[in-house]
């Protein structure tokens, strides 16, 4: 019996260290992954900001305004709200943590009352927790979140466009995770359809700590070859994939520390657990040589 509990207890702890091992090497490739996400998930967000200044500075002329063509530029009309469409960005793997659970409840808080909004999901795992949940999946893309491309938010944001200007819904908005730093990502919600005539009071941009807020680059002085409003619609069209585009990234940087935590933990769990069995293996191995000891002398004297 003592026999059969040693070697049960080797099994384990065999078996915990192959996990440690695993967990151990999984976290260092999402480490590695991670800082490279984190260097592009930084230096997209000035890029960003410039671009939203330029579409900003295109439509400030109130001329430009007054004379918007709804046909020529639909992705600025504003109409009243009926139906919103979400886009939800998530991981294609597991092993991430609360990183999906987190998006899927920070949706179901935005659905709240609206529980038939249609949902297009980005992942996988965003794709699975959303439909486990009963909500309204009308369109998925995965295969790259640890790696998005701009192909891939083309894709998304011409679909997107595509409802909006087909009116199917009033107003599109993007759920995913922004990554501010290795240890702290925080899923939020941006309008991006349709697109803000106004930035002046947006606490979304505004809140983003990367941006500087004395930007150098003169706006008042660019030249619009065509006009302004002959190149609105496809600065605007340009400047919705770049909203995706960098949600993209931001949730592939917040996707890869998530892992990284995950895998950390687990393996310093795995090491505890290795720890302790070891101990009880020793516990166990010497209370059966103590036992036998006493079979032999007990034996040993009844021969006398």
């Amino acid at each position: 019996m003592i026999m059969a509990n040693t070697s049960g207890i080797r099994a384990h702890m065999k078996s915990v260290s192959s996990i440690g091992k695993i967990t151990g090497a999984m976290q260092m490739v999402a480490s590695a992954r991670m800082h490279q996400a984190q260097q592009r998930a930084t230096a997209s967000l000035p890029f960003a900001r410039k671009l939203q200044r330029l579409l900003q500075e295109a439509i400030s002329d109130p001329s430009v305004l007054a004379h918007l063509d709804p046909v020529k530029n639909p992705l600025l009309e504003r109409r009243p709200l009926y139906r919103t469409a979400y886009i939800v960005i998530g991981s294609d793997k597991g092993l991430a943590g609360s990183y999906n659970s987190n998006i899927v409840k920070h949706t179901a808080i935005e659905l709240r009352g609206k529980e038939e909004s249609p949902l297009i999901a980005v992942g996988k795992q965003a794709r699975l927790g959303l439909l486990h949940h009963g909500y309204n999946v009308v369109r998925e893309w995965e295969g790259f979140s640890e790696k998005p491309t701009y192909e891939a938010a083309e894709e998304i944001a011409d679909y997107a466009a595509s409802m909006f200007t087909h009116r199917e819904v009033d107003e599109v908005d993007l759920i995913f995770t922004y990554f501010k730093s290795p240890m702290v990502q925080i899923p939020r919600t941006d309008a991006i359809l349709p697109l803000k005539t106004n930035f002046e009071n947006d606490e979304q941009w505004q809140a983003q700590e990367v941006w500087e807020k004395d930007d150098p680059t003169d706006f008042s002085t660019l030249v619009y070859e065509p006009e302004a409003g002959e190149m609105l619609p496809y600065l605007a069209s340009y400047y919705l994939k770049s909203q995706i585009f960098t949600a993209l990234i931001q949730s592939s940087a917040s996707e890869l520390a998530a892992r990284m935590t995950a895998m950390t933990t687990a393996t310093d769990n795995a090491n505890t657990l290795l720890g302790k069995l070891r101990l009880h293996y020793q516990k166990v191995r010497q209370s059966s040589i103590t036992t036998e000891i006493n079979e032999i002398v007990g034996g040993a004297e009844a021969l006398k």
